[in-house]
């Protein structure tokens, strides 16, 4: 059964590598060789080409392929009042590689007076017969990124205060969304998939964090946030294992908060990676609610050009029915093709080949 409401059966995490001619306009912006105006008219131009092309190959649901972006999360966690952004001496250190040296700070109360994301969205609508789709971090990423060192003391002498803004500020940025006729909103997550990581959680002690408090804290934090989504709004999830230049942060399968996640937080729907062993097998799926929620299935890597074998991903779909109902699920790609403007390392056509085949995938699975 196809669905008339997101998530749809054939759906994507949102980020589309940049082509050449919004790279290059990028570069001569930052050297200051063409106006913020004549950035913003090359962004608007290359966003409709993308948008174009997404309802070409029949997706539902359309983003703008985060285009206007630098990175994923920073570019939007760094507008709210109070957080800033700045230079640290090293940059995120994934498998093999290292980004660029850029992280945030907390610096005063945090607080949402409006957002250039806004007027992003607002353009995407305009320009589409499909489904909007707007991807934003999930709040539990500013927390974990910065970490209590990187929150400011006078600001806030104890989390509890943080916690209590960050939820209020998002609570705010959803109302803004869906007065700005947003009704398909994604928080982008990395940190359900750190929590899954022994790695990275001994990392997280050794900056001081009381790692097995955070779940409950991260889900009632996401969980007033969107409490008072009106009802014809869909706010989904994407848990990410780290998404640069095709490599990856943390490895492990979401049993460890999979309960909670799946069961405890409201979201309507799941996009879960699940394109290596890196996220373990189908088994944390029993804790979904029977239901209206949706898991879509992130069986298509990103990360990689080489086309999976159509009959290998309908039959890991298969058995994550053992787990959860056919109509509870749908098909997508693990992570997003860009997470930061960098792109992962395949080409466009090949990105396009995999979103065709999960269109096509869905269309024969759920007809």
């Amino acid at each position: 059964m196809l669905r008339s409401r997101p998530p749809f059966r054939a759906d994507h995490v949102g980020s589309l590598l940049r082509p050449a001619a919004l790279k290059e306009a990028r570069t001569r912006h930052q050297s200051g060789a063409i106006s913020d105006e004549e950035l913003r008219r090359i962004e608007d131009e290359e966003i409709v080409k993308i948008i174009a092309k997404q309802e070409e190959i029949g997706l539902p649901a359309v983003t703008d392929g985060e285009f206007r972006r630098s990175w994923w999360h920073f570019d939007f966690l760094k507008q709210l009042d109070g957080v800033e952004s700045y230079h640290p001496d090293e940059g995120i250190q994934f498998s093999g590689v290292q980004t660029r040296a850029e992280s945030l700070r907390v610096t005063a109360r945090v607080g949402f007076s409006g957002h250039p994301m806004i007027e992003h969205f607002k353009f995407l609508k305009a320009n589409t017969k499909a489904t909007p789709k707007m991807t934003i971090p999930s709040p539990a990423v500013l927390h974990f990124r910065v970490g209590r060192r990187q929150i400011n003391s006078k600001a806030y002498p104890q989390l509890d205060n943080f916690f209590g803004d960050l939820g209020r500020a998002y609570r705010k940025a959803v109302r803004a969304f869906y007065d700005a006729g947003c009704r398909y909103l994604q928080f982008d997550d990395t940190v359900w998939a750190y929590l899954c990581s022994k790695e990275q959680l001994q990392l997280a002690r050794g900056r001081g964090e009381e790692v097995e408090k955070l779940p409950r804290i991260y889900a009632e934090v996401i969980n007033y946030a969107i409490a008072e989504r009106p009802s014809d709004m869909v706010i989904t999830t994407h848990v990410c294992r780290g998404n640069f230049r095709s490599q990856w942060v943390s490895e492990g399968g979401y049993e460890p908060v999979a309960e909670r996640l799946l069961g405890g937080v409201n979201y309507d729907g799941f996009f879960l990676e699940y394109d290596s062993e890196r996220a373990g097998g189908f088994d944390p799926l029993r804790f979904l609610p029977r239901g209206k929620r949706i898991v879509v299935l992130g069986l298509v890597t990103s990360k990689s050009g080489t086309l999976e074998a159509r009959d290998a991903i309908k039959r890991r779909i298969e058995e994550a029915t053992q787990y959860v109902a056919l109509d509870q699920l749908a098909l997508g790609p693990q992570c997003g093709f860009a997470s930061t403007e960098e792109g992962n390392l395949l080409t466009e056509d090949e990105q396009w080949a995999k979103l065709s085949m999960i269109v096509d995938l869905s269309r024969i699975v759920w007809g």
